[in-house]
């Protein structure tokens, strides 16, 4: 890792290290300040779960530092955020599913499901994807995906 972030007793985020990799939080201090109850990093940026269910990110813009295409949805809700090396992926209420950060490294997680979102019960991640293990049983991957012979 080339930046640190830390969640002080009162809510509020410190964060040092490479200031493109998320070590400089200068750019979302003002939502960085108070009520931030959880925060996970990629390779390159950090996310915080506040006590609203809103997120908040910040560090290298390609690679999960910049939320604002899915804003929106990260406004409320989440539950909780997991990181690979080069994206996020938040569960909110409903079971629903935001990511963001590298597509092609679990940034997009569009094309795994005709509703690859609906039904999630956990996240787990690797360095280059995601998994979800959904209501039926399911489970449903995206980001990069290996050879067979990387499997062993």
């Amino acid at each position: 890792m080339n930046s640190f972030a830390a969640v002080k007793h009162s809510g509020e985020v410190v964060a040092w290290g490479a200031p493109n990799c998320g070590g400089d939080c200068t750019i979302a201090s003002d939502r960085l300040t108070e009520c931030v109850v959880s925060i996970v990093g990629t390779y390159f940026a950090f996310a915080v779960v506040k006590e609203s269910g809103a997120v908040v990110s910040w560090g290298d813009a390609s690679r999960g530092g910049d939320s604002m295409d899915v804003a929106d949805r990260l406004a409320g809700g989440v539950v909780s955020v997991w990181a690979n090396d080069f994206a996020f992926a938040a569960l909110k209420e409903g079971s629903k599913v935001v990511t963001w950060g590298c597509a092609a490294m679990g940034g997009d997680s569009s094309k795994v499901a005709e509703d690859p979102a609906a039904g999630v019960t956990s996240i787990a991640s690797s360095t280059e994807s995601f998994a979800a293990a959904k209501n039926a049983g399911e489970v449903v991957t995206w980001g990069k995906v290996r050879p067979r012979a990387w499997l062993g």
